[in-house]
């Protein structure tokens, strides 16, 4: 199957470059694809366009989700994730800096496997990113459908 892919959906330049970093600080040689919105996320995921359709990819090992995005929610991706068979057991992290109680309910009712708030501080958004990239890209076993399918 090759590297390890994890999807970044986020719309936040600062964040986006703040993942990069933790990752390149923890030593995760994983490759990171960026998502800016919810539609750039669907396209990479079911091959929506043309244009990603025409080129084969397995699924990322995880999902790292905004809720609050341009164009598609962060909550409309997740139900989208559920509601296909061939996504419907990715795991999906979201991490976000909402702190409305109805947000983590929601997410987790859909289904997403962690609700993170983002932390303020840039050493621990690192540590935080550490953590995940551990247990989700080392530890975490995921089922044979996901390690094999090929978008």
């Amino acid at each position: 199957m090759g590297e390890k892919t994890v999807l970044l959906v986020e719309d936040n330049q600062d964040d986006i470059s703040l993942m990069k970093r933790a990752f390149r600080e923890n030593h995760l040689s994983n490759k990171l694809v960026i998502a800016h919105d919810g539609e750039e996320a669907l396209e990479f995921l079911f091959g929506e366009k043309p244009s990603t359709a025409k080129k084969p990819r397995h699924l990322p090992e995880f999902v790292i989700l905004d809720l609050r995005l341009p164009k598609i929610s962060g909550i409309e991706v997740l139900k989208k994730i559920r509601s296909e068979e061939k996504t419907c057991s990715l795991p999906v992290i979201v991490l976000t800096s909402s702190e409305v109680e109805r947000d983590l309910n929601e997410s987790y009712l859909l289904g997403a496997n962690s609700y993170i708030q983002k932390p303020v501080q840039p050493e621990n958004f690192i540590a935080a990113v550490r953590q995940l990239g551990f247990y989700w890209l080392m530890f975490n076993e995921l089922p044979k459908q996901n390690r094999e399918q090929s978008m």
